[in-house]
């Protein structure tokens, strides 16, 4: 069910909230095991959100957009009474949340009821949703693949239909790439447009949350009742990105491209200059910030963190900080290239993860002939765009009986509608959705 029809069955009656909550419940504890996409149950606060929610509908009050509708969110978000481990096992025992995120807050002001935290990379720092201390999250397409991260449990959790809607966070790509994976839509929104407020942070040069649903519809809700707004009012003029975003893209992902190209009449190409060098500094940036965040706990107990998110937080703790500096000027002068590009466009379509998702197994990507690792480099074509704050709908392509292959539409900052107007007519095409 999309999400504007639970709300409207439990605002009319025809179903309660708890129902729909214990519902959630039941098929997370029936799934997770085989996923590993949820940290911990909220069964006692999902119950009592619902129980109010329903004694609402009876006085006759209206809950809500949300009203009913079960979620979950990535283990970053603070919920009040827990410790926000941020996939971190040396979080499991930090002081408990006072509050609720703000995200959290308004979605249970939309009559959302919350059922479950979700597993992510230690720190939100990996593209695998690998996590040394909660487990692997297993793609519920084929457990023997990854669900892409670091957002991974939270995308799992709605494309295993456990939840129909899930918080991420993406700063690198932590939103794109899981969605792309896992066949579902997940939004990126223009940077600093959606509350950070109580989202444990990785890089506040580029951190962002955003929402997992299954439909171009229920993502657009989530994000108005999450507070977004856009300057545009519809789809506008759309173009290709090529260039690096061409190179070493599945061939059926590339076909899905062409079809929708063939679709809108055909799309000029457009490359984005030294996207390379955005990369780099977005690596750079990353590094350094993340490392900078984390180098008192780094001083004083370095043997307390995941040995891999350790090494690479150590790594940009030492960066000098004239790279940093080098790093932000050359942001400034890309932004200024990226939006003169947009004074043509309003919506860019790039690949988003490139690859169907890698083996658990073997979680290596190809780039360029050479095998790298999935976890730090499944974000080639989505590092530069969240690198100067554009907002992205991933969208999946329809593959009916296959793995996922995703997709970026992506939008000049505060043109979220241009690209969920452009989702909406791929959508009613048969060209993207869930599989």
């Amino acid at each position: 069910m999309s999400l504007s029809a639970i709300a409207g069955d439990v605002r009319a009656g025809r179903r309660s909230a708890v129902e729909h909550a214990r519902d959630a419940i039941a098929r997370t504890r029936r799934d997770n095991p085989r996923l590993v996409a949820v940290t911990r149950v909220l069964e006692d606060r999902a119950l009592a959100e619902a129980v109010a929610v329903d004694a609402r509908v009876a006085a006759g009050e209206d809950p809500g957009p949300l009203a009913g509708v079960p979620y979950a969110v990535k283990d970053l978000f603070d919920v009040a009474g827990l410790p926000t481990t941020a996939g971190a096992a040396m979080r499991a025992d930090a002081a408990p949340a006072t509050r609720d995120a703000e995200a959290v807050r308004r979605l249970q002001a939309a009559g959302a009821v919350l059922v479950a935290t979700c597993n992510m990379d230690a720190f939100a720092y990996g593209f695998a949703t690998i996590n040394a201390a909660y487990g692997t999250t297993r793609n519920p397409h084929d457990r023997s693949r990854i669900a892409g991260g670091s957002s991974g449990g939270s995308a799992a959790a709605v494309a295993a239909g456990m939840v129909p809607l899930s918080l991420g966070s993406d700063t690198n790509g932590s939103v794109r790439v899981p969605a792309g994976l896992c066949g579902i839509y997940g939004l990126k929104p223009t940077h600093g447009g959606l509350p950070m407020a109580g989202a444990y942070p990785f890089v506040d040069s580029f951190d962002d949350i955003g929402p997992f649903a299954v439909s171009a519809a229920d993502l657009e809700l989530a994000w108005r009742v999450l507070g977004g707004t856009s300057n545009d009012a519809g789809q506008g003029r759309v173009g290709r990105l090529g260039g690096w975003f061409a190179r070493g893209v599945a061939p059926e992902l590339a076909a899905g491209i062409d079809a929708i190209a063939t679709h809108l009449g055909g799309l000029p190409v457009v490359e984005l200059p030294e996207v390379d060098r955005a990369r780099s500094a977005a690596f750079l940036m990353s590094a350094v910030e993340g490392g900078a965040l984390h180098l008192p706990e780094l001083r004083a107990r370095p043997l307390a963190f995941d040995p891999q998110v350790r090494d690479r937080l150590l790594a940009g703790a030492l960066v000098p900080a004239a790279a940093y500096q080098a790093a932000q000027r050359f942001r400034a002068w890309f932004r200024t290239a990226v939006m003169a590009i947009f004074e043509r466009f309003d919506v860019l379509i790039a690949p988003s993860a490139g690859v169907e998702a890698p083996l658990v197994d073997d979680p290596f990507v190809e780039i360029d002939g050479e095998r790298v690792p999935a976890r730090a480099h499944l974000g080639i074509y989505t590092q530069p765009l969240s690198f100067v704050g554009l907002p992205v709908v991933a969208v999946p392509l329809l593959r009916r009986g296959k793995l996922p292959l995703g997709l970026q539409l992506v939008g000049r900052p505060g043109g979220e509608a241009a690209l969920f107007a452009l989702a909406r007519e791929l959508e009613a095409a048969g060209l993207i959705g869930v599989g």
